[in-house]
């Protein structure tokens, strides 16, 4: 071995020890009645970096292995607990956002995290100037696809990148209908969402945003269940579709972006372990013509939480930041029709 390649050897392996040396963050979850909110709870108690406090559920518990249940006053009150995930329902979170950036903690809230505009501002506004996490849980925000899909367009390795075609739809029972009729967007906020976050990534803030947001089914309720945005840039447009009855819906779920040189394709975009490319001529890591590019699993979550983890204990960014966070909700919601 080299003088260089040891000196090399021992930082790595010094820098290695150090960070396992490096305690745990205590994270508590409060609220359980969203649908990410088992994953999770799994996603912490496996992780390297936290160490679950506990769940507090205020309302009916669900059956849950291996956690201790955390009073709000114990949660709230517990020094030692540095950040809490808030998994409630939508009329639930923003409430419990407010609650945990008021008592000095850092906070994971799950999408969409209210159907309101002004005090969710407030409530980003108040964690940038406290200097807390604010991580809005979005779920391909990690997913290597997606950001090589970014990657390539910000590059110009596409050219042109002029258009966007994203479907997320999904097959809920007739009993999960009823609560998500309490919105105007409907699937649209619901699981559209998703990809909007992924388009303002791409593009950012839209100049404008036109909605379809019909109840198409013959199920008797109020449901926006068969929904379309489009999203208005300089030069380039994004549509999202997502409705409520498909069957086999989740390996159906496909993000497009197509430039004049090139294009990227994810479908189904999970599992995502596969993407196609198409290229005008090389460019990149890319040859000329169709291609399939082999990725590794994109499982859920996992990295939202090391990023986190990275943010408390050295206060170096998010991967999104505050602005990001505002941008994407307000684009949902003027998707949605609140706004």
């Amino acid at each position: 071995m080299t003088t260089l390649s040891r000196r090399k050897f021992l930082a790595a392996a010094t820098a290695a020890t150090a960070f396992a040396a490096e305690p745990k963050i205590r994270i508590a979850m409060l609220g359980t009645g969203h649908a990410h909110a088992a994953g999770k709870l799994k996603t912490i108690q496996d992780s390297p970096d936290f160490e679950l406090a506990g769940v507090c559920e205020p309302k009916t518990r669900p059956d849950y292995k291996n956690v201790s249940w955390l009073t709000e006053e114990q949660l709230f009150n517990d020094p030692t607990i540095k950040a809490v995930a808030v998994e409630g329902t939508v009329p639930e979170n923003l409430a419990y956002g407010q609650r945990v950036i008021a008592s000095g903690k850092h906070l994971h809230i799950d999408k969409p995290p209210t159907h309101r505009m002004e005090p969710f501002r407030a409530l980003i506004e108040e964690a940038r100037r406290k200097k807390l996490a604010a991580q809005c849980g979005y779920i391909w925000r990690f997913h290597a696809g997606f950001d090589h899909a970014l990657e390539a367009a910000k590059q110009g390795w596409l050219g042109d990148a002029y258009m966007v075609r994203a479907v997320i739809n999904t097959d809920i029972p007739d009993s999960g209908r009823l609560a998500l009729s309490e919105f105007k967007g409907g699937m649209m906020f619901e699981l559209g969402c998703h990809m909007i976050d992924r388009v303002v990534a791409l593009w950012g803030r839209p100049k404008d945003v036109k909605k379809w947001l019909h109840h198409d089914s013959v199920i008797r309720d109020t449901l926006a269940d068969n929904t379309l945005a489009v999203l208005e840039y300089g030069g380039s447009l994004a549509e999202i579709s997502t409705s409520a009855k498909m069957a086999g819906a989740s390996p159906h779920r496909s993000f497009e972006l197509i430039g004049s040189d090139g294009s990227i394709i994810l479908a189904p975009v999970e599992p995502g372990t596969k993407m196609r490319v198409s290229m005008r001529e090389a460019r990149g890591p890319y040859k000329k013509g169709w291609q399939d590019v082999d990725l590794p699993p994109q499982p859920r979550y996992i990295a939202d939480f090391k990023d986190l983890a990275h943010f408390i204990r050295s206060g170096e960014p998010l991967k999104y930041s505050y602005d990001h966070e505002l941008a994407v909700h307000e684009t949902l919601l003027r998707a949605s029709g609140e706004i």
